[in-house]
């Protein structure tokens, strides 16, 4: 179970980059978030947690439609990680 929330957190993730072209500030600071969460749950810290809350995952699939909203979500769980936050551009 907690192998599929990661691969479905990569999958999140990786369509990120094809939509990257017509994204706002917000929406790519918001990939980029999820990005570094992704990496966070591919990690050996990780996997060492449970599968990664919900609200997460529901977060990342946001960062184009209503990243306004997912901002905050995404943060706080990188965090919690103790994961240092990519910059805002």
């Amino acid at each position: 179970m907690k192998s599929r929330s990661v691969l479905m957190i990569a999958a999140i993730a990786l369509a990120f980059p094809v939509a990257a072209f017509a994204q706002s500030g917000d929406s790519k600071y918001c990939a980029a978030l999820s990005q570094e969460y992704t990496k966070y749950a591919q990690s050996s810290e990780g996997k060492s947690h449970n599968a990664p809350p919900a609200d997460v995952g529901t977060a990342m699939s946001k960062c184009n439609s209503d990243a306004a909203s997912a901002i905050p979500v995404l943060e706080k769980a990188l965090k919690d990680a103790k994961i240092t936050l990519p910059p805002r551009t």
